[in-house]
């Protein structure tokens, strides 16, 4: 029988603010003993940076913790709780959501484990927090306040309870989650993960940012020549310096739609921009003069100064036109993908976390010329290359390899598998 709970057991804490406050945290963590829970909450959708605006801490006998990480951005506390605790296993939810804006912290974690992750590799049907306390520990927990805007100070005490309790059971699940693991000896498969996310997550943030975001703005279907595109481009950039300048979400400062609208319309005072834009910006008081003279100076670009309508692809033709462009490639996906469906089915993982369907796609794509003997092996090298761990290589090469000197597809409906794992986003 399920078990409502409303409050986190030993009550909400009050927030962080000050350091003497935060040493106090410090020292009580110290006192606790075994892995660390973390969560953090963001204001994704409301603001334009991706800072947590919450940190949630629980350890055993070392108490719940709330931190308002606003006032400690540049504070050397984040240094000491990493000398501290970076060594000790830090058990996050879902850990390629917190992980950025933890990092941007300082925070240092080197041990993880991810009770989503680690769920869906032990086989649960159901993965999020609210499922898993209900399925593992037979908990109810509240969670209608995911969605809110975290960067609202002060914050409500209704929300602090809700955030309270992510890590008030995120230990017990995480136990949970390990029992489930061991009996089904995948422990190692889920740790060989939990490394790999660290790993990506730490390398990225090094990583420049790709130059050409604003060509995922909504609604580019409609673009029908180079000079659309351009002034596209411009005020997609202009909206994402002015969003940054004052930390608003993108499209509460202007729409996508509206974006593409104004490109293709092409208002020609400011008035006629408002209307254009209509209802599609939460700015008291847009900028329409500066928008507009952002489309004016887009609309004097030379010809060979505007952007290409059309980038070449550098990724795989979509799966669809498989089968006449490159049959074989077709017939060695199709045999590929039903086996590691049926391992998937056998094993209790999805067909995703097995592994990312791109590099399924890109092995059958082109074959080299090979013996067949040597397909496994040569499988098993590729894969490691681009990344897949060596428990997924171990289980899938046989199956990508046994499909290889396949020249019929296989005659069932395909459905189109996720682009990238669950646990990606790397």
């Amino acid at each position: 029988m399920t078990t409502a709970l409303l409050t986190p057991r030993a009550g909400v804490p009050d927030v962080i603010i000050s350091s003497s406050k935060f040493e106090e945290m410090i020292a009580d963590l110290l006192k606790g003993s075994g892995p660390i829970a973390i969560d953090a909450e963001r204001a994704s959708g409301y603001r334009y940076s991706q800072r947590a605006y919450l940190i949630q801490v629980y350890r055993k006998d070392g108490g719940l913790h709330l931190i308002d990480p606003i006032p400690f951005l540049n504070s050397n506390l984040w240094s000491e709780f990493n000398k501290n605790f970076s060594k000790i296993e830090w058990v996050i939810h879902a850990s390629t959501q917190d992980l950025p804006c933890l990092l941007e912290l300082g925070l240092d974690p080197q041990n993880l484990f991810d009770t989503e992750l680690g769920a869906r590799i032990a086989g649960c049907p159901r993965v999020g927090l609210g499922p898993l306390a209900e399925s593992l520990l037979e908990l109810a927990l509240a969670k209608e306040h995911s969605a809110v805007d975290w960067s609202i100070r002060p914050l409500k005490t209704e929300w602090l309870t809700y955030a309270a309790l992510d890590v008030d059971v995120l230990l017990d699940i995480r136990q949970k989650v390990e029992e489930l693991l061991v009996a089904k000896n995948k422990l190692e498969w889920a740790k060989q993960d939990f490394a790999s996310i660290l790993i990506n997550f730490k390398s990225k943030q090094s990583q420049p940012t790709k130059p050409d975001r604003w060509r995922k703005t909504s609604g580019m279907h409609k673009v029908r020549d180079r000079l659309t595109m351009t002034i596209i481009r411009d005020l997609w950039l202009d909206r994402d310096l002015l969003a940054q300048e004052i930390d608003l979400a993108p499209g509460r400062v202007l729409g996508d739609e509206a974006i593409v609208e104004i490109a293709i319309k092409r208002p020609e005072n400011a008035e006629s921009l408002a209307k254009v834009i209509g209802w599609r910006t939460r700015l008291e008081s847009p900028p329409f003069s500066r928008w507009l003279k952002v489309l004016n100076q887009s609309l004097q670009t030379p010809i060979e100064n505007q952007v290409e309508l059309r980038l070449p692809s550098q990724s795989l033709p979509p799966i669809k036109i498989w089968r006449d462009k490159n049959p074989l490639g077709y017939a060695r996906l199709t045999h590929a993908r039903a086996n590691i469906s049926e391992l998937s089915a056998q094993i209790e993982i999805p067909t995703e976390n097995l592994v990312t369907p791109e590099l399924v796609r890109k092995l059958c794509w082109e074959l080299p010329s090979l013996d067949a003997s040597q397909y496994e092996s040569y499988v098993a090298e590729q894969l490691t290359k681009m990344g897949a761990r060596s428990w997924q290589v171990a289980q899938v090469s046989p199956l990508i390899a046994r499909a290889m000197n396949q020249t019929e597809p296989v005659l069932i409906p395909e459905v189109e598998s996720p682009e990238e794992p669950v646990e990606a986003n790397l």
